[in-house]
């Protein structure tokens, strides 16, 4: 299985989870295997500096990411992640390790919009 997770920092598994899915400078991507991380990488938000609706959920898609998890999501973000079948968790905090094993702990809540998108009116 393969997790991203929006990363405020580049600190290898200590790095922090970012609180926005959009405007996140990196990503991180862990593989899964057998309930334990396999490996990861911590690569640049292609789209950090501005993007279209819908590219970035696709960049994630792209990646072959089975599971997006972030600090905090739009509501058209969350929905492309459930058209293209993709797992998303909201409310991450801490670290990477700590998330990966909130996650496996299944102690995350699925995506709800942020409080800004739906102040924006793009959170249903």
């Amino acid at each position: 299985m393969k997790i991203a997770i929006s990363t405020q920092t580049k600190n290898d598994l200590d790095s922090q989870v970012a609180g926005h899915f959009g405007k996140c400078p990196f990503f991180t991507f862990v593989e899964i295997e057998d309930g334990k991380i396999k490996s990861h990488q911590i690569i640049e938000n292609p789209y950090f500096s501005g993007h279209e609706v819908g590219q970035v959920p696709s960049f994630i898609k792209e990646s072959a990411a089975d599971v997006m998890i972030s600090g905090g999501m739009g509501g058209r973000a969350i929905q492309f992640f459930k058209e293209f079948g993709i797992g998303v968790y909201t409310g991450a905090q801490g670290t990477i390790a700590e998330t990966i094993q909130n996650y496996l702990n299944n102690n995350l809540n699925e995506a709800a919009p942020c409080a800004e998108s739906v102040e924006h009116g793009h959170g249903n």
